[in-house]
């Protein structure tokens, strides 16, 4: 391994000797390096190489050895966090909070993260964009009458067809069953994979200590997905968490979101599949699906969902990587 792409290495290179090193790599896996960028936000920066592949963006996350998982609080939690999450504890009949986090977190550990080029957003999973007059589309003349009853909104035929109104126009989108195996099969033909758990907790928090990776209380000054007013929700203002964090990814922004992880079986990062925000939980236990501590398969460890192959189309979503050797 290159000690140039360990994270404390990198650092201390100039951008030229970055840019250098940036230009090989674009080289050594055939994609366009597009500039040096800086990211900075929440207190941890890092300037880094911007590549395009196959339309998606990537950037250079160096690797490092770091601490993960979460066992207390560190800052502890302010005043407004510390009674949202105590009144939804009272709800679920839980009387320590901090025991209660626990058993919802990855115990804490050390891990060794290589260096990877990670794409930046999320893609969606299951869903073919097709045309309109596609025979599989015509073939099922009840959902075109569905659609024709809904085009001014958009609509899902869960399982079937999607029909998206964007900016005015419809796309229509064909779902199919994804086999979690036969996928991250597919990814490594491609030369892709998938993070691991521990690299997509580096990537999501890089190596915070602290539940979120801007702290242990929840910032209610942001603009969040399923608690802004119509609005806000209608204002030009980006929403916070979705924006690029320090290694410029779009990573835990909407607890509805599972982002698959690899393992031995359909595992998920990143959310809960909006399960405490359906049970009426408010933003501290809602939002908590997004720390990067957050061990998502907890939540099915007596479910058949867990032992499940087939990735659900609504809910679970990837980002491609590829491991530096």
């Amino acid at each position: 391994m290159d000690e140039r792409l360990l994270r404390p290495q990198f650092a201390k290179l100039s951008e030229a000797e970055k840019q250098v090193i940036m230009q090989q790599l674009a080289a050594q896996y055939e994609m366009e390096f597009k500039q040096l960028i800086t990211f900075s936000r929440w207190g941890q920066a890092n300037t880094t190489g911007l590549f395009s592949k196959g339309g998606s963006e990537f950037v250079f996350v160096p690797g490092d050895t770091v601490t993960l998982g979460w066992e207390h609080f560190v800052d502890g939690l302010n005043e407004e966090s510390a009674e949202d999450l105590q009144s939804d504890l009272e709800e679920f009949g839980q009387d320590n909070m901090e025991d209660f986090l626990r058993s919802l977190m990855t115990p804490v550990h050390q891990s060794q993260i290589a260096p990877m080029l990670v794409e930046r957003q999320l893609n969606e999973i299951g869903w073919e964009p097709i045309s309109f007059d596609d025979p599989r589309l015509l073939a099922h003349p009840e959902w075109l009458d569905e659609f024709q009853k809904n085009r001014s909104v958009s609509l899902n035929i869960v399982g079937n067809v999607r029909f998206d109104l964007k900016n005015g126009q419809h796309f229509a989108y064909l779902y199919h069953d994804t086999d979690y195996t036969q996928f991250k099969e597919d990814l490594h033909k491609q030369g892709f994979a998938l993070p691991t758990a521990d690299e997509w907790a580096y990537l999501c928090g890089g190596g915070c200590r602290t539940l979120f990776p801007w702290g242990d209380s929840f910032d209610y000054d942001m603009k969040l997905y399923h608690f802004t007013s119509l609005e806000e929700e209608n204002d030009s203002r980006p929403y916070d968490m979705e924006l690029p964090n320090f290694f410029g990814l779009s990573i835990a922004y909407d607890p509805y979101k599972n982002e698959v992880v690899e393992a031995d079986k359909a595992s998920f990062r990143g959310g809960d599949g909006g399960c405490f925000i359906c049970g009426g939980a408010g933003l501290m236990l809602g939002f908590l699906g997004c720390s990067p501590h957050f061990n998502t398969d907890s939540l099915y460890e007596d479910d058949d969902i867990n032992d499940g192959e087939t990735l659900n189309g609504d809910y679970d979503f990837y980002r491609q990587i590829i491991r530096l050797s």
